[in-house]
Order: structure tokens, then sequence, then C-alpha cells
């Protein structure tokens, strides 16, 4: 295994409980619809005057069939034309949005996200792409980091064509697992080969990055029969591997109800599963970016995390820390400012708010002074796996040491137990604690400490 990386069952087994992933700090449990459209206006005008460069994320959130698994806001139908309407509202928000950005300021990432962004037609893909341009700086040249998720079932090498055409260089794709007895315990099937084709089709088109998501721990699974899919996806050579635990919360997410429990591989062996992924990424000489993220060495996030300029957002890990992020369509987040916010979550309350020539923002929050110093404490555990107290005394104004009075007793534990390495000058996460990573993080998040009852997914 990687000398960064240790899996060691003994800590895990001890540390592993639910927590948030920190896509954000401070987390969407803290929303609040306090926060308007009217704030978050004021929040994007007076961000003009930093020239930030921006970051799109629009949601196109239908999916021809629902896997059982998914957690994700989605709309199933098989309906094509249910999307037109939707994108009819959706070009209307980013004329919206669009007025409130100075045009000089450039769009350097892009992402469309769902649902199945590629459940829309091409003439449709067209539509939106050019109406999105008419609002928003894009870039001409390919220097952006333009990446959509794309179903393989819903993808073929002429929509691969379109997509490279539309300026998109990057490309996930959703695998979570090749055998065909556990695709169809989830309601996903779907073959290698169509899988296979796709990618061959994007190295073919020229897409700059590759990545492929797995799921471990779904119904039917064991380490024999994952370790296939592993094998298999290794084989196929992709820039970037996701392999998210799955989360079964059927309480909050009615499609999970389908999802026999009786079939979930047991704690141990979803351990195990784990332990020989990790292994195998490793040996093939992917590196460990953190939470779940697997990269080539030369990948832009190997070397963004080696330079020190790696950052966390909504889609995950990103080279771009310096962006405004705004958030189109339903469900949506964004973060402007020192805030952050989230569009209406029904399509007939989003299409109300439109159609009154209304932001779709509905909830939020503004952060103040103690969330900007534990958001940047945050990220820098979470994407370097290291601390250094006198750059954060220097920046928020503060004595480490008797700020955190209590988050340092915590880790002091943590360090006996060998999960970090704590002295006077800063944090070092050890081999053994960076699959933990959010348990460390979690030490230094306020609102944890105050809530009760909140439902996240499992650290491990």
């Amino acid at each position: 295994m990687n000398a960064d990386l240790v899996f060691d069952s003994a800590l895990i087994g001890k540390y592993d409980k639910a927590g948030p992933r920190y896509t954000s700090y401070p987390t969407a449990v803290q929303f609040h619809e306090g926060f308007t459209d009217s704030e978050y206006r004021d929040m994007a005008l007076a961000g003009n005057a930093t020239g930030k460069p921006l970051s799109l994320y629009l949601h196109i959130p239908f999916c021809d069939t629902v896997c059982f698994y998914c957690a994700c806001n989605k709309i199933i139908t098989k309906n094509r034309r249910h999307a037109g309407p939707y994108l009819d509202h959706l070009h209307r928000e980013i004329a919206l949005q669009g007025a409130l950005f100075a045009q000089a300021r450039p769009v350097t990432q892009l992402h469309w996200g769902g649902g199945t962004p590629t459940f829309i037609s091409p003439s449709e893909m067209r539509d939106l792409m050019r109406v999105t341009g008419e609002h928003f700086h894009l870039l001409d040249d390919d220097s952006g980091e333009y990446s959509i998720e794309v179903d393989p079932r819903e993808t073929d090498e002429h929509t691969i064509a379109l997509l490279r055409e539309l300026g998109f260089n990057r490309l996930s794709l959703g695998v979570q697992d090749f055998e065909p007895i556990v695709q169809k315990a989830v309601n996903r099937l779907q073959s290698r080969e169509i899988t296979l084709n796709v990618m061959d089709a994007a190295r073919r088109e020229g897409f700059k990055s590759i990545s492929v998501d797995l799921i471990y721990g779904l119904p039917l699974q064991s380490v024999a029969s994952f370790g296939r899919t592993t094998d298999d996806i290794i084989a196929q050579n992709p820039d970037r591997v996701s392999v998210f635990n799955y989360a079964h919360l059927p309480d909050l997410f009615k499609t999970q109800r389908q999802i026999d429990s009786d079939a979930l591989p047991p704690p141990a062996v979803k351990l195990d599963i784990l332990k020989m992924t990790i292994e195998r990424l490793t040996a093939a000489g992917y590196v460990y970016i953190g939470m779940d993220h697997f990269a080539k060495p030369d990948d832009e996030l190997t070397l963004a995390q080696r330079a020190g300029t790696l950052y966390r957002n909504f889609q995950g890990y990103s080279t771009h820390a310096d962006c405004d992020l705004i958030g189109l369509g339903t469900t949506s987040i964004g973060m402007v400012g020192d805030s952050y916010s989230q569009n209406l979550k029904g399509l007939e309350a989003y299409y109300e708010r439109i159609d009154q020539d209304r932001l779709a923002v509905f909830r939020g929050v503004r952060l103040d002074a103690d969330d900007r110093l534990r958001r940047a404490i945050i990220t820098e555990l979470i994407c370097h796996f290291a601390l250094n107290f006198a750059t954060i005394e220097s920046k928020h104004d503060i004595g480490f040491s008797d700020y955190f009075v209590v988050e340092l007793a915590e880790l002091a534990d943590m360090a006996s137990d060998g999960l970090l390495a704590l002295d006077s000058t800063g944090i070092r996460v050890l081999p053994a604690g960076r699959l933990l990573i959010r348990n460390i993080c979690m030490v230094f998040d306020r609102y944890l400490r105050e809530q009760v009852n909140r439902r996240f997914s499992r650290v491990i």
C-alpha cells in the first residue's frame, strides 16, 4: 500500500461514525431561509469588485430510470419532453444570474451535473451552452476546467463528439459496479462494453481527463466481485477514480427502500472491500488525494495537492480555489463571496420564482469570522493533510492555542492513537489518519457540537 496511506482496521473501527463530507463549511444543514434572494443579489454585485473568476454549476435533474442507491436530487421520467419547460426556465435563470456578474470575469470552471445531463437532446445541449455563453464569459481556448457527468447508458460516440465540440474537456462516468447481480439488485444495468466504448470515444475526442465513480457496500458485493470491477477499471487507465461508501438511509431516500438490506455486505466485508480496492489502486500507481478520491501522479489534482493549492467545493476536489461558484437549476448550491446559497428544490416552486423574474435562491448562510476561520482550517486539513498554526493566526488574527483549547485536547487523543502528529507549530495527518480525515475535521466543526439527530453518511 502507498506509504502515505495506512489501512488500520482497529482505528477505523474506533472512529467509523457518521459525519459531514465537508464540501462546504458551514454545511448545508446550517442553511436557512433567512438568507434570501435579495441578500444573494447584494453579495453577487459586491463581489464584482474582486474580479475573481467564476465557476458555474448547472443541474439537469432528469433520469430515464432510477438507481435504487441514489441519493441525488433527481426526477425520474422517460418522457424527454419534460426537459423543455425546465430548460426554458434554466435559460431565464442564467440571464438573471448573468446580469449580476461582470462580463469581464472569466468562467474558468463549468460543470453539468444531475440527474443525467445527457438526458437532454443534442439541440438542447447546444442551446444551453449558447445561452450560457451569451450571459457569461466562457473560455474558447480549452484552458478552463469544463466537466460533465455522463451515464454511459445515455451516451454514445456521437454524444461524446458533441460534448467535446461544446467545450467540455473533462468527463465523469458513473460505473458503481460491473457485476450483473449487483447491477440488477440496484436497478442499474450497464455493461462493460457500453462503459468502455464511452471511455474510448472520450480519448479519441481529446478529453483531458476521464474520471470513474465506483461504490462499495452495495448489495451482493464481495471482495472477489468488487476486485474484478476494480481490475477492469484499472485496466482502462482513467485519470481519476472515486470510490464512494454506499450510505443506506432508506428513511431519508425512498428509492433505497427497494434495496434488500439483508443483501448488503456486513461491515467487516465492507471494510475488506475498501482495503482491497485501496491496495489495488495504489499498487497501480494512483495517489490517494483524500475523501474517496484517487488520481494519477501527473493529474491536476495530484499536482495541486503537491503545490499546496488544492481546494474542495460542492463538486469535490478542485484546482480552482479563487472562484465564485454560481449554482443554476433546481437544488443547486452556490458560493458567492462569504456566503452559500441554494435554489428551490421542487419544479413548480422553481418555475414560479423564475416566472416572477426573481432568482431561485430560497436559503443560504452568510459566514461570520468564526465560520471563515474554521472553513480555512477544514479546507487545509481535507486537502493537504496538514495545518500550520502561524499561517492561520496571521490570516485570522487569533492565538490558535487560546482559541481552540477544547479542540486541541481532542486532537491530543487522536495523536495518541496515531492519527496525527501534533506540536506547537501545527498538525500533520499521519498515514493511518488519512482515511479518517473527516473525523479530524469534525473536531473543528462548531455546529456539529450543537447538533442532535442529524443524519450523515458514515466516515468509512
